[in-house]
């Protein structure tokens, strides 16, 4: 386990404060990235105010990220030391349903699991996001940046990990184009 600071919340009302924690051990199909960056999403303040009525304190919040990968699993194939990568929302999923083999993970009819705030289901703790040193992943959660993107100001590509993406994948689902 590697030991980690972040930034959790320990009751609803209370501000974010450092807090330290340990991550999962990687595993074999695992990435650990170094966050340089995680955006602010409404989400995150529902959760840690627990306007959703549902958290678990203390809550580490953030699903936004960009990061470097650290260190990788002994069967990871997607990525290597050094790459720069994303991770949104969805962490985990059971892989075995019919909505997982079809990749549509966030439908997983044995519940996905969440950046944070969700039943980890390598510990008997929750996950804690992305206000944080770094966080670990299965590789098929985690994103390459696309090239294009690799120039930009990070910390305002973060966003696009759950605001971004949900507008988007609107937009194409409907096939809304100019005009």
């Amino acid at each position: 386990m590697k030991q980690t600071v972040g930034y959790a919340a320990l009751l609803s009302r209370a501000s974010l404060a450092p807090f330290t924690f340990e991550r999962r051990q990687l595993q074999p199909h695992d990435v650990l990235i170094d966050i340089l960056y995680c955006g602010i999403c409404r989400s995150d303040i529902h959760e840690v105010r627990n306007e959703w009525w549902e958290t678990k304190y203390p809550i580490v919040p953030g699903h936004e990220i960009i990061g470097r990968v650290a260190l990788v699993g002994a069967l990871v194939k997607k990525f290597a030391v050094g790459d720069l990568a994303a991770v949104g929302p969805i962490v985990g999923s059971c892989g075995a349903c019919r909505a997982c083999k079809e990749h549509l993970e966030q439908f997983c009819e044995q519940e996905f699991t969440e950046a944070f705030n969700s039943p980890d289901p390598y510990s008997d703790g929750v996950t804690y996001g992305g206000y944080s040193q770094n966080i670990v992943v299965n590789e098929k959660f985690v994103f390459h940046l696309p090239e294009e993107f690799k120039n930009a100001d990070l910390a305002a590509v973060a966003p696009l990990l759950c605001a971004g993406i949900t507008t988007y994948s609107a937009l194409r689902h409907w096939k809304v184009g100019p005009g």
